[in-house]
């Protein structure tokens, strides 16, 4: 799905601010999808001028206007026909994949420095998760995306600290062949 999709679907939720959609993509769909505000109110500009989404201007003391989305008919239509295409095959994005792949140029304390930084990130994350999943009032949907990142980070952790060895024994092999 593309930002104008995936906010679509967050307005078929309830009526929100830019702000509170970027929190969705924050909060529920970060371990799978980043959107920054660069992208998603250009989203809801076009939407808007497409008459997917109404906005309605709310007065702030001492602020702008907050401005709150809708979705209309027409998006709600837009919304339902995107969820009967087929989704496309999932695209992963990883700098420290690409890095790794250049690893044998690195000193092997760069790569283990990297690898355990990513480690300490992953667990982070699944803290965060952990913590997260205690909520009682969380809806079973919310959960079931929780779960699916919570098994990610785990699986890419185990993997990690299972595999480390394959690209420190390299930049190990590569550094005594440069001497």
């Amino acid at each position: 799905m593309d930002i104008r999709t995936l906010c679509l679907g967050i307005l078929t939720m309830r009526d929100a601010t830019g702000y509170e959609i970027k929190k969705v993509f924050e909060d529920d769909l970060s371990h799978f999808y980043e959107a920054s505000f660069g992208s998603i109110y250009p989203a809801l500009n076009r939407m808007t001028e497409d008459g997917w989404i109404a906005c309605k201007a709310e007065a702030q003391d001492g602020r702008p206007d907050k401005k709150i989305y809708s979705i209309t008919s027409a998006g709600r239509m837009a919304f339902m026909d995107a969820l009967q295409k087929k989704p496309r095959k999932d695209r992963i994005r990883s700098e420290f994949l690409a890095m790794m792949m250049f690893s044998d140029l690195m000193v092997p304390s760069r790569i283990a420095g990297l690898i355990d930084e990513r480690l300490a990130g992953l667990n982070a994350h699944l803290k965060e998760i952990d913590t997260c999943m205690d909520e009682a009032a969380t809806p079973n949907v919310v959960r079931f995306l929780r779960g699916f990142g919570q098994a990610m980070y785990r699986a890419e952790r185990d993997y990690l600290e299972e595999n480390r060895h394959l690209v420190e024994a390299q930049a190990l092999m590569s550094r005594a062949a440069a001497d």
